[in-house]
């Protein structure tokens, strides 16, 4: 036995700073904006969520853009917001708002599900953009957005449709006339991988659906997260339930006389990321950054191909979504969201506080603009 008791454990690598923790409801999204300011979103999965979307000022987190907007009269309220799953600030600094229109992703109905702007010069709604019901379809669970505003008139966004009951796609759309489409629809590279082709593995339990009586199925979310290159050229993505991630041709999926056959045959397999991720990121400098939710940790793939580790820390549990900031830093948030009820036989064994964490990464985000 070594001095003082102590026996080898595992190590961490690189480091981790605390910005803020949540006493609350339980995160997904983080994005911050140009100048600094930290948005983070909550979706509405049975928490008490008392506003889906705010911002850190003071240390204290406020509604945002007003208490009025987060407060929906119905799940199909096209004015206001439902249950926000992802906040992105675009290259021009302006907030987006992926509205589910799913709490408890429930069978969504014509005006929940969303794509709404807010103006961070004046935190004025300027734009909402709903979606039809043939591209948000009933099962549609809106993941993730990425921008690139050189593309069209007044840019263009890609969203992930990880929904775990129905079709996974990449929704694309043009942000000058609000028009979207659907692409890769039900392509296998969107899809989760079934079992017994993928075995999740978190604090040494299966990562899985338990119900109280005992029974099991597996996890099924398809498309999750997403990246754009900063180049704009290719679009990556991965399946939540899967440990490879892909990519596809921009141009192809923009091009509206392109047929599915020949955006599809754009797809190239990116390979195993060696872990199952919730989240992906890009930096100014070309790397693609991938979460690990079996590890806690952050990986990055160099444009070189190789790998390495940004972060690994056992503080890191499941770190959802990331942005890479103009001040240098990594922000991910980190929510437990393995420890939900649904997945612990009906237990919810997730223990507050959640946090927001931001590690140095000499790199700043991707603007195309």
């Amino acid at each position: 036995m070594s001095a003082g008791g102590q026996v080898p454990a595992e190590e961490t690598l690189g480091s981790l700073e605390f910005v803020h923790l949540f006493e609350g409801a339980m995160p997904t999204g983080v994005s911050v904006s140009h100048t600094g300011r930290v948005f983070i979103c909550y979706p509405k999965w049975g928490d008490d969520v008392g506003f889906t979307v705010g911002e850190l000022r003071d240390g204290e987190m406020v509604a945002f853009p007003s208490p009025e907007l987060n407060d929906n009269r119905s799940d199909a309220d096209a004015e206001r917001l439902v249950s926000v799953q992802s906040i992105v600030v675009d290259p021009a600094d302006r907030l987006w708002l992926l509205d589910t229109g799913s709490p408890m992703f429930q069978p969504t109905e014509h005006g929940g599900p969303k794509l709404v702007c807010v103006d961070l010069a004046t935190d004025q709604v300027v734009q909402t953009i709903v979606f039809p019901t043939d591209v948000a379809l009933p099962t549609t669970y809106l993941n993730d957005v990425r921008f690139d505003l050189r593309r069209g008139a007044a840019g263009t966004a890609y969203i992930t449709d990880s929904s775990d009951q129905g079709p996974n796609a990449i929704i694309v759309v043009d942000l000058a006339t609000g028009e979207s489409w659907r692409r890769l629809h039900e392509h296998p590279a969107t899809k989760a991988v079934p079992p017994p082709d993928l075995r999740m593995v978190v604090e040494g339990q299966e990562f899985i659906e338990r119900a109280e009586d005992g029974s099991t199925s597996p996890i099924c979310m398809g498309a999750d997260g997403i990246a754009i290159t900063a180049d704009g050229s290719r679009l990556f993505w991965c399946p939540m339930a899967g440990r490879r991630w892909y990519s596809v041709s921009v141009d192809a999926l923009t091009d509206r006389s392109v047929d599915d056959d020949a955006v599809a045959a754009t797809v190239v397999d990116e390979g195993d990321k060696g872990c199952v991720s919730d989240g992906l990121e890009t930096d100014d400098q070309g790397r693609l950054y991938v979460t690990d939710g079996e590890h806690d940790a952050i990986h990055r793939r160099l444009p070189d191909g190789s790998w390495e580790t940004v972060v690994h820390d056992p503080r890191l549990l499941w770190p959802d979504t990331m942005s890479v900031a103009a001040d240098g830093h990594l922000y991910v948030t980190a929510n437990q969201l393995y420890r939900q009820d649904k997945y612990r036989g009906g237990q919810d064994q997730r223990r507050k506080p959640y946090v927001l964490f931001r590690t140095p990464i000499d790199a700043g985000p991707v603007r195309l603009r």
